[in-house]
């Protein structure tokens, strides 16, 4: 409530009345500011748990949708506030400005009358103010009709007529521009196709599900050429990261699912100035036989990063294949260990490992010959010192407890482990095809669960 002191009126009845208003209003405001405080405290204690001790066992998808929720409840009670008293954490001046790509629709607001309400005279430009809003223009369905003219010849009785286009879909409704927007919808927006029929119902087009699987099982056919060229892509370098998960399948007939495996190979040379762009390329088993990696890496030579899956280990046999091992799923284990017991043995074993890596990061982007130079001066060192101590304490620690467990997986993999050294294209983990298997974590919300479709 606004008071304007100079014009207070003189009515004792009504100044009360406004003293009381204007006590509402404070202790409306100040239950809305705490509200905003405590929804801050809570954000502010999500990202602690994000990026503190205990990062590594928190889903990121899950906590960016509890920040979502927080930030549309802090801005739903800043609304409430009165516009001078609301606070923002990031003034006007750091507000990103909106693309320029983006195109403009100018609108002009301008003054009814070219004189001044004052005193009468002609008004003059001196300049103006000018805001942007960033619009949204709702996607829109339309009709392409497609007219062929037919001609007869009346010389020799024959008809003409310009042939039809081809469609992506024979005797299909969709366009090549709705296909897409199908595929982009499912894979990379995570929108199920029962969602998108209900999205089309709005605008007045009832389209089956089953009708678009039929569409994207059809535009995979004819993505399966780029499929080809990105796996040969991949399988031309000499150096790969290799990866499965396991995702649920539709068992039909039995009204239950089963577990199929996805299997992920990709390259990346960014690390040590490869000249050759980054690609990761995908399969579907449904099983984990180790059949199924020697298939998908029959014309591979070089170095293969992986976990710890023994399967891999089989594609050594010929000799053309080298497995290099993954220090992050070795620190893995010791961190897990430290964070449930507090063991200074997993402790120690962290701070080593987390000198490697310290290394690691001031030679990434060099060439792969002054990385190799750089870990041997220095990794190599801490390497041969750790695992001499890795053996001492494995005989100190109790055979079956974790702690040896974890001792034993880093010895029994100590040859791939410390290739990196010898190699300057070699990582120290296995961290790029994890990334590029990430998004398969949001599964669930692609099918429920994954039908045939999805292992196009």
């Amino acid at each position: 409530m606004d008071i304007d002191l100079a014009a207070l009126p003189d009515d004792v009845e009504t100044l009360q009345r406004m003293v009381r208003t204007l006590a509402t209003e404070r202790a409306s405001l100040t239950e809305a500011q705490a509200e905003i405080e405590r929804l801050r405290l809570i954000v502010q204690k999500l990202q602690r748990s994000q990026f503190g001790r205990r990062a590594e066992r928190l889903d990121d998808d899950q906590l960016q949708l509890s920040f979502e929720d927080l930030q549309a409840d802090i801005a739903r009670v800043e609304a409430t506030l009165p516009s001078t008293t609301v606070k923002t954490p990031r003034s006007r001046t750091d507000r990103p400005s909106l693309p320029a790509h983006l195109p403009r629709e100018d609108m002009r607001l301008d003054l009814e009358h070219q004189a001044c309400p004052c005193c009468g005279g002609e008004l003059h430009v001196i300049g103006e103010t000018v805001s942007e809003m960033l619009d949204h223009v709702p996607a829109r369905l339309r009709v392409i009709r497609i007219c062929r003219p037919r001609y007869g010849c009346r010389a020799c009785g024959t008809i003409h007529q310009a042939p039809a286009p081809e469609r992506p879909i024979a005797k299909g409704l969709a366009s090549p521009g709705l296909l897409a927007h199908v595929l982009v919808a499912k894979y990379c927006d995570h929108l199920p196709l029962y969602r998108q029929s209900q999205i089309f119902a709005r605008h007045g087009v009832e389209i089956d599900r089953s009708t678009l699987a039929n569409w994207v099982g059809g535009a995979c056919w004819w993505l399966e050429p780029l499929q080809a060229r990105l796996a040969a892509h991949v399988f031309g370098s000499s150096k790969l990261f290799a990866d499965d998960t396991p995702i649920p399948v539709l068992d039909p007939g039995r009204g239950r699912t089963k577990t199929g495996r996805l299997w992920v190979y990709a390259r990346d040379d960014r690390p040590w100035s490869g000249p050759e762009p980054p690609a990761a390329v995908y399969f579907y088993s449904p099983d984990r036989k180790a059949e199924r990696p020697a298939a998908h890496l029959q014309d591979f030579r070089g170095v293969l990063q992986v976990d710890g899956y023994a399967g891999f280990e089989r594609l050594t046999a010929p000799g053309d294949i080298v497995l290099a091992a993954c220090w992050a799923h070795a620190r893995r284990k010791f961190y897990d260990l430290h964070e449930a017991t507090g063991s200074p043995i997993a402790a120690e074993a962290l701070r080593r490992i987390a000198e490697l890596y310290a290394i690691e990061r001031s030679i990434q982007g060099r060439t792969a010959d002054a990385r190799r130079h750089v870990r041997n001066t220095s990794a190599r060192p801490l390497i041969e010192m750790m695992k001499p101590w890795l053996e001492t304490e494995l005989g100190r620690v109790p055979p079956a407890g974790p702690l040896a467990e974890a001792i034993r997986y880093a010895l029994a993999r100590w040859p791939a482990l410390t290739r990196f050294l010898d190699d300057g294209r070699i990582e120290l983990d296995n961290n790029p095809v994890e990334r590029a298997i990430r998004p398969i974590a949001m599964r669930d919300s692609l099918c429920t669960p994954f039908s045939s479709v999805w292992k196009h």
